[in-house]
C-alpha cells in the first residue's frame, strides 16, 4: 500500500452562514456543496459562491452530467440544477446513516460512515446492487480514471484512500494533517480532489497522485475530444472494464 501526506493546494471558506460542509460534487465548472438547508455553487477559480438552491442537504452530493443528487436524511433527492426543483426521491440505503455520494456508470455509489460500507445503488429504485466493505468510517466517495476513492474521518485522523473496487483492499492513502477532516470527496476529473471540511465550513483542493499509465493518457485525450465535440462530460465515471464492458463511459453523452 502506498502512503503519503495529502498535499492541500487551496482552501475555500469558511463561507458566511455555513456551519458545515456535508458533501460536495463538481459539474465540470462549479463545485456544489451541501450546507444543511441548501446547496451552494462555488467557482473554484475565483473562490466566489455563485448561487444557492434551497433544499435539504444533509450529507453526500453527486452529479450525473445533468442532474444533482443530494442525500437528505433517509432519502436521496434528484434535483434539476437549473430550477432547483426536486424531480424524484429514492430511499437511501443507510436509512439516514449515509455519508458520501457519487455517480458512476449510470448508478449511485453511497457511503455509510459507521457501517464502513460503500453501496452501488439503482438510481431509479434505490435497490442495492452490490456492497464494498471498508475498514474505516466512509465519508466522501468518488471515482477517478477507473479508481475508486473514499474519504475517512475518525477522531483527529482523516485520509483519502484508493481501494480495490472488487475487494475493498486499501491500495493508497493520502493522509490529511491532524485535525483536518474529509466530510465529502469529489474528483475534478484531472489532478485534484475537492474535499469537504465538515464543521470547519471549508472546502479544500487536494492534489491527486499522478498516473503515468497509458490508460490515464488515453482517458484525458478522450475527455478533450468529447469537450471539443460539444459533449457533456461527467468527471466521476469510472473507466473500469469490470463494470462497463468497454473503455467509453456511458455518461459521456449529449
Amino acid at each position: 500500500m502506498k502512503r503519503s501526506a495529502a498535499e492541500i493546494v487551496r482552501e475555500y471558506g469558511p463561507f458566511p452562514g455555513v456551519d458545515s460542509v456535508n458533501g460536495l460534487t463538481y459539474d465540470g465548472e462549479r463545485v456544489w456543496f451541501a450546507a444543511g438547508d441548501r446547496l451552494i455553487a462555488l467557482d473554484p477559480a475565483s473562490g466566489k459562491t455563485l448561487r444557492t438552491i434551497d433544499v435539504a442537504a444533509h450529507a453526500g452530493t453527486a452529479f450525473d452530467g445533468k442532474h444533482l443528487f443530494q442525500i437528505a436524511e433517509d432519502r436521496i433527492q434528484k434535483i434539476d440544477p437549473k430550477t432547483g426543483r426536486v424531480l424524484a426521491t429514492i430511499p437511501a440505503p443507510g436509512g439516514g446513516r449515509d455519508s458520501g455520494l457519487a455517480w458512476a456508470e449510470g448508478t449511485l455509489w453511497v457511503g455509510q460512515d459507521r457501517a464502513r460500507k460503500i453501496h452501488q445503488v439503482d438510481p431509479q429504485t434505490g435497490a442495492i446492487l452490490r456492497t464494498i466493505e471498508s475498514n474505516r468510517f466512509v465519508t466522501g466517495v468518488t471515482w477517478s480514471d477507473g479508481e475508486l476513492w473514499h474519504g475517512t474521518w475518525e477522531g483527529d485522523e482523516s485520509d483519502v484512500r484508493r481501494v480495490d473496487p472488487q475487494t475493498g483492499e486499501v491500495l493508497e492513502r493520502l493522509e490529511m494533517p491532524p485535525g483536518v477532516g474529509v466530510s465529502g470527496l469529489e474528483s475534478d476529473g484531472g489532478d485534484q480532489f475537492f474535499c469537504g471540511g465538515g464543521r470547519s465550513g471549508k472546502v479544500r483542493a487536494v492534489r491527486r497522485p499522478k498516473r503515468g499509465s497509458a490508460q490515464g493518457k488515453t482517458c484525458r485525450a478522450r475527455r478533450a475530444r468529447q469537450d471539443v465535440q460539444g459533449k457533456t462530460w461527467s468527471p466521476y465515471s469510472p473507466v473500469y472494464p469490470a463494470f462497463t464492458g468497454s473503455l467509453l463511459p456511458s455518461s459521456w453523452r449529449k
